[in-house]
């Protein structure tokens, strides 16, 4: 105990002194369990319950057994949401201002949540909960998402006691860049084994249930439980894609009438409420071609699927909590952090990675892999026609502040504090106001200090009044928005609104053209007042400018990619010379060498086995064969490898094309004993070179790098691995984890030159993810 907290008596011996102990921690027995489960880019109009075809019977269930709040809303944008939904405090005021990737040095803008906005599941503990979060975090500065980083605002740092799933915004569903709690782990089977990152999410949740009750049959949990789905990549067991062969030929016009049909019949939108226009920029379903039709309608599958296969593994943790008798005791609250995403751009992807390189993303290309789509070698992501489609009838779709960006599901059932069953509720909600909710829910206030820090006051307004009472005016009155430059602002059923191009710096703030809607009678945004009554308009623009300076969102800034962004200070100290070691886990990208415009060489240091030398010398080494050092994926990367005592190079330009060194056919295999492999590259012009492979300083193959990768090799998680490889391989001519057969003592690369860094291509990056 801490000195000066006890409170016995302490004697000369046992016999003149009296024992003490602090009280323990215990919630009563009676209270409720939480379960937020937040998914990732599902639109307004995506959930059956909300209007979809798409087949989620779990969630439908809940609906049914609980309350759809229909005018719910978040920041358009994943990082701020989950902070707003954690603290109760606006994104700005988190310093979410955009997604941790993208921080800035500014406090609205830095990703560094502060102590004094304390984290529900900081509360939560001090009250005697378990509090586990399990899967995407994405709330920890890309800069501390490493192995020499600190702890401090990792999930264990915020008040979590278990953590199980990524850091990062996005992962591979298949071999996915995993955390459990401080550590980096690796999946715990192959996807040839069956493995998929929803069905391992679902059952470490389970085995904390179990291990929770089987000690302690009363302790009530936090479970902040946050899948990959439906973020990109759309990857799903092939059964559950297939069963949607055929589902949307009909396509995305079509798809949108039926729905804004459904949406109206079912009650989950006002009467009257008009579908707005497909935007220009999204082709008529009709005129596209009938190769482009199949390509469309197969990625519209692979979404479909996966938001499927993972609506039945929630099943499954519902189903748990069913049979140990916490599901009724328990608050269970689903949204989604934004709306459809348009990522996949015009003509949907099979590598999201490619925008970061300026790589094309075609149809051709598209209809050749087909059969890939929703497997572990595609990061497959449909076209924004369904974007559009998913954020039925509203405008607009993720990271920007129209109520298609912004407008998005959520569900809570509460059997033991709701008696509402199976309705909707109009009142306006915010992500903010989830954990004033949670707290009022369990009788428990929000503290004015926490840790010993001074709380922030909570910005959000508490939604239980509505629990059971559908005609109570909203409490919720204003509710500023802003996501690189896209503004809104929203007060008593009015919203102002304006689009900013991301990027462009050519457009100024100040001529920025706002919209202003009756959002009360026009939910979808198709009725522009601003000509009509131009007093309004000028009030909610006020309006927000006041929002905006009390709230730390200024500066303004549009750019994604800015001397901001690239010159924040470095996480480690650059260097000329990196050194790995074999079986270590994966470098992330960000803080493993930076290879890319640069000359370089790759130098690994090897002992390698074989039979003792006989009268003809040192006897070759057939087993002499796997990976020395790679980075990157199937998607994109490069790898220095062996095969039968021969060494290789590859490097994969974005899974475009495939650029291969070998030995030459003369050069006799690696003999056992010390060796030195490497391999060095020579740039000839921008992202182009020769590569020259040679063994103890002699040169044994060369070949040239036409393409090399200028961006980014990943963009799911896969990182720099020394002796083995991680995930989907490089190249599709080994198997992964193909690790060397013999001895690694270590891999050395020197660089030259300083890091490359194209704040036009990143630019581009910005532009073609609009």
């Amino acid at each position: 105990m801490e000195r000066g907290q006890f409170e016995g008596v302490i004697g000369r011996d046992y016999s003149e002194s009296t024992p003490w102990w602090p009280e323990m921690r215990r919630a009563d027995p009676a209270t409720p369990n939480v379960v937020i489960i937040v998914l990732d880019d599902v639109g307004f109009a995506q959930l059956g319950c909300f209007g979809s075809d798409i087949d989620t019977p779990v969630l439908d269930g809940l609906a049914a057994e609980g309350l759809r709040f229909t005018n719910f809303h978040t920041t358009s944008l994943c990082s701020p949401t989950r902070a707003c939904v954690l603290t109760g405090r606006n994104h700005h005021s988190n310093g979410m201002g955009r997604i941790v990737e993208l921080a800035t040095g500014f406090p609205g803008y830095d990703s560094r949540i502060p102590k004094s906005n304390g984290l529900l599941s900081e509360v939560l503990v001090e009250r005697g909960f378990s509090t586990w979060a399990v899967g995407k975090w994405h709330l920890t500065p890309e800069d501390e998402c490493h192995e020499a980083a600190p702890r401090t605002r990792w999930p264990l740092g915020r008040g979590f006691e278990r953590f199980y799933g990524f850091m990062e915004g996005e992962t591979h569903q298949y071999v996915p860049a995993l955390v459990a709690d401080n550590h980096q782990v690796p999946p715990p089977r192959r996807p040839e084994d069956g493995y998929h990152l929803t069905e391992d999410l679902v059952d470490h949740a389970l085995g904390l249930v179990k291990g929770l009750r089987a000690v302690d049959p009363d302790k009530p949990f936090f479970l902040y439980f946050c899948p990959g789905a439906c973020h990109a990549p759309h990857q799903a067991p092939a059964p559950w894609i297939e069963r949607y062969r055929g589902a949307f030929d009909g396509g995305w016009d079509k798809w949108r009438r039926a729905t804004l049909a459904r949406q109206l019949q079912s009650g989950v939108l006002p009467p009257g409420t008009e579908l707005s226009p497909r935007p220009d920029w999204v082709p008529a379903w009709d005129s596209l071609s009938p190769d482009a039709r199949r390509l469309y309608a197969r990625y519209m599958e692979a979404f479909a699927g996966f938001l499927s296969h993972t609506d039945h593994h929630i099943g499954r943790l519902l189903g748990f909590l069913e049979e140990t008798g916490d599901l009724d005791n328990t608050m269970v609250v689903v949204l989604s952090d934004n709306g459809a995403s348009s990522e996949g751009g015009p003509t949907g992807s099979v590598n999201d990675v490619r925008p970061w390189n300026m790589a094309p993303r075609t149809v051709e290309e598209g209809l050749a892999r087909i059969d890939e789509i929703g497997g572990p070698w595609c990061h497959n992501n449909y076209p924004w026609g369904w974007t559009v489609a998913g954020n039925t009838p509203f405008k607009r779709w993720k990271r920007e502040t129209h109520e298609g960006g912004v407008a998005d599901p959520l569900i809570v059932r509460w059997p033991g504090g709701m008696r509402a069953r199976g309705e909707t509720r109009r009142q306006y909600v915010h992500a903010v106001d989830i954990y004033p909710t949670v707290l009022e829910s369990l009788g428990i206030e929000s503290p004015a200090t926490l840790g010993g820090v001074e709380q922030s006051p909570v910005e959000g307004t508490a939604f239980a009044y509505c629990f059971d009472d559908a005609g109570v005016p909203s409490r919720h009155a204003t509710q500023y928005y802003e996501m690189f430059g896209c503004r809104a602002i929203y007060h008593d059923g009015w919203k102002a609104v304006t689009y900013h191009p991301i990027q462009d710096t050519r457009v100024a703030f100040d001529d920025d053209v706002w919209e202003l809607y009756h959002v009360a009678e026009d939910a979808s945004e198709c009725r522009d007042l601003a000509a009509v009554q131009p007093d309004k308009l000028r009030e909610m623009m006020g309006l927000w400018w006041e929002e905006a300076e009390r709230h730390q969102v200024l500066p303004l800034d549009n750019r994604p990619f800015s001397a901001f962004v690239l010159e924040r200070p470095p996480p480690v100290q650059p260097r000329t010379r990196y050194v790995y070691y074999p079986g270590a886990s994966p470098v992330p990208e960000m803080v493993a060498v930076n290879i890319r415009n640069r000359p370089h060489v790759v130098r690994a240091e090897l002992e390698i086995p074989g039979d003792r030398a006989g009268a003809g010398g040192p006897a070759p080494s057939p087993e002499a064969s796997g990976v020395l050092v790679s980075q990157g994926s199937g998607l994109g990367g490069w790898a220095l490898y062996m095969v039968e005592g021969r060494p290789a190079y590859v490097h994969n330009f974005v899974s475009l094309e495939e650029h291969h060194i070998e030995a030459d056919a003369d050069v006799p295999p690696v003999t056992p004993g010390r060796h030195e492999v490497a391999f060095a590259f020579t740039r000839t012009a921008d992202h182009a070179g020769t590569g020259r492979l040679l063994v103890d300083g002699v040169e044994v193959g060369e070949g040239t790098i036409p393409r090399f990768t200028p961006m980014r090799f990943s963009i799911s998680g896969a990182g720099l691995t020394c002796g083995y490889s991680d995930g989907v391989p490089v190249s599709r001519r080994y198997a992964a984890p193909f690790e060397f057969t013999g001895r690694i003592l270590r891999v050395v690369i020197d660089v030259d030159g300083p890091p490359f860094a194209d704040p036009e291509a990143d630019a581009h990056f910005a532009l073609a993810r609009q």
